[in-house]
């Protein structure tokens, strides 16, 4: 054959082009193998173009026959199509005429994907060699082991950015950790809060703060403590509370309480105790220990809810005469003086362990403090205020009293935040409350009516009065016959604003049946609350004799 015919040279360069572009799409895997030795592809003259006749005739002497580098070879792909094959490259063994394979590429003819088989039409088996579809698995193998090596190489670096992930998150913890600490050591009051339970036990400070060299304030508070002890008390309550059962049957439990109180008066009939009211409301009986451990048993003689304020009384003569000679009365300061920054000593029995004492220092002054609905003007101190310091004392350090100890802002989050009512504002109040006389229920003064309060947030909501509604009014009452009506918010009683209804209640029962006592409402006429004050005189209570005073209004 000439090489006119073949083109050779230019097949060559076109062969080679094949090759490289079959070397990339099997993923770079070089077709360099020699494929001789295996059986060759029987040729035929009616299916190969290109040939002439005498080279055709003299190659059909010999069982097999090699082709030439470039050659082209077309073949009917039994659809009217012929598809053109362009042979591999000689073995090195063709110049001793040994037989060689080769891959095929489809230059044009059917669609991609379909086998050399398809594309030939000789069905018989005719010994046609399949080297090259073993070849191309191999190729594939080779392909896929190489995307299994690029599998596993990502998984690599997978591993190696979570390790180094995990590396520096240790770091970075340790890291912060360390900074955690160096800041806490500066800043103590800005670390985490960690509460434990105390065994009741405390120890007095002594030493000597100085400031600026000029101002020295003297710490030991041995002085103060041994001063103020004996006017402080613990205050034991018990409470009879009464369930039904899932049948309704009723029974009684019994539960205890406790607090603190300060002695703040003493006559040839009473000894008179401060408290918190919320420590001794609903509380039958109440007992007080002294600080030589002696108890004795208290009644209520007055109670402002509102003001979060009591006094209770003890029978004189129900105290040994040792006791009377260790106690004292409460030296009353001026809270309207202090300042803030000033230390602050709180005393009382906390956790019912016993008289205890905490220092701190006076944080903030007037404090608003919302609590069950009202408002509370507050003095705010870091001197822990625990269970049980209700009713104690808030001192200065010239051992008088600044302060009633009230509330704990009690959150995990906060700590170092309890207040005091502040003992000007609560003087007043326990003046008229130790003035007050201890009355029976068929003593007690009766108004006649139904109440509902008017909170904060009510009045604020429909641009009402702040005080008590009355919803309904008793015919025949005391405020009927004074001409009070549904509808009208009453703000006073006598002197005494009066924001709640069990506020009103106990003014109201703090006078004897018969007493004329001055009533002050708001009345909405035509959109606007005009003021109108009433004179009216209390009536007993017709259902004192049922005991109905817990009733909501029926003791009003």
């Amino acid at each position: 054959m000439s090489d006119e015919f073949f083109g050779r040279e230019n097949d060559q360069k076109e062969a080679a082009d094949i090759d490289s572009r079959m070397k990339d799409a099997i993923s770079g895997t070089p077709v360099s193998e020699n494929l001789s030795g295996q059986e060759s592809i029987p040729r035929d003259d009616e299916h190969f173009a290109g040939a002439d006749t005498e080279n055709h005739k003299s190659e059909e002497a010999n069982s097999t026959q090699g082709f030439t580098s470039g050659s082209e070879a077309t073949a009917n792909n039994g659809d009217g199509q012929n598809s053109i094959y362009r042979l591999s490259k000689p073995s090195a063994n063709e110049e001793n005429g040994s037989s060689y394979s080769f891959w095929a590429e489809q230059v044009s003819g059917p669609r991609m994907g379909q086998t050399y088989e398809d594309y030939n039409q000789f069905k018989e088996s005719r010994g046609v060699d399949t080297s090259a579809a073993s070849y191309y698995q191999k190729a594939e193998e080779a392909r896929l082991a190489g995307k299994e090596k690029k599998k596993d190489g990502f998984f690599k670096k997978a591993g190696k950015l979570v390790g180094a992930a995990v590396i520096f998150g240790l770091v970075a913890g340790l890291v912060f950790t360390g900074f955690n600490q160096a800041y806490y050591k500066i800043n103590p009051d800005a670390a985490p809060v960690k509460f434990s339970l105390g065994d009741g036990s405390y120890k007095l400070l002594s030493s000597t703060a100085v400031t600026d060299g000029n101002i020295t304030q003297k710490t030991d508070l041995t002085d103060v403590i041994d001063k103020t002890m004996p006017s402080i008390v613990q205050i034991t309550t018990t409470y009879n509370q009464t369930y039904n059962d899932w049948f309704g049957q009723e029974y009684n439990q019994q539960s205890e309480g406790g607090g603190s109180g300060i002695i703040v008066g003493k006559n040839d009939k009473e000894l008179l105790i401060a408290t918190n009211n919320h420590v001794v409301e609903g509380a039958d009986p109440i007992k007080v220990k002294f600080i030589d451990g002696t108890e004795a048993e208290a009644i209520i003689k007055g109670t402002d809810s509102v003001a979060d304020l009591a006094v209770v009384s003890i029978d004189i003569t129900k105290i040994k005469a040792d006791t009377l000679n260790k106690i004292s009365i409460a030296k009353l300061g001026d809270s309207n003086s202090v300042k803030v920054g000033e230390m602050a000593v709180a005393i009382g029995n906390a956790l019912g362990y016993g008289q205890s004492t905490t220092v701190g220092y006076i944080s903030a002054k007037d404090r608003e403090v919302k609590v069950d609905d009202k408002t509370m003007v507050l003095l705010q101190t870091d001197a822990a205020i625990n269970p049980g310091n209700s009713g104690g004392a808030l001192l200065n350090l010239k051992g008088e009293v600044i302060g009633i100890n009230t509330v704990k802002y009690a959150s995990d989050e906060v700590e170092g935040m309890g207040f005091a009512i502040p003992i000007s504002r609560a003087t007043p109040i326990i003046d008229e409350l130790m003035s007050r006389e201890v009355l029976t229920e068929k003593e007690k003064g009766y108004l006649g009516v139904y109440p509902e309060d008017v909170t904060e947030d009510i009045a604020t909501m429909y641009n009402w009065p702040v005080g008590v509604f009355v919803k309904q009014v008793i015919t025949g009452g005391s405020a009927d016959k004074a001409g009070i009506v549904a509808g009208d918010i009453i703000t006073k009683i006598n002197d005494t604003e009066i924001t709640a209804s069990t506020q009103l209640r106990e003014k109201v029962n703090s006078y004897r049946a018969g007493t004329k006592i001055t009533v002050t409402v708001k009345r909405n006429e035509n959109g606007k609350f005009t003021e109108k004050t009433f004179n009216v005189t209390l009536t007993a209570n017709p259902e004192s004799n049922t005991n109905s005073n817990t009733t909501p209004g029926t003791n009003k």
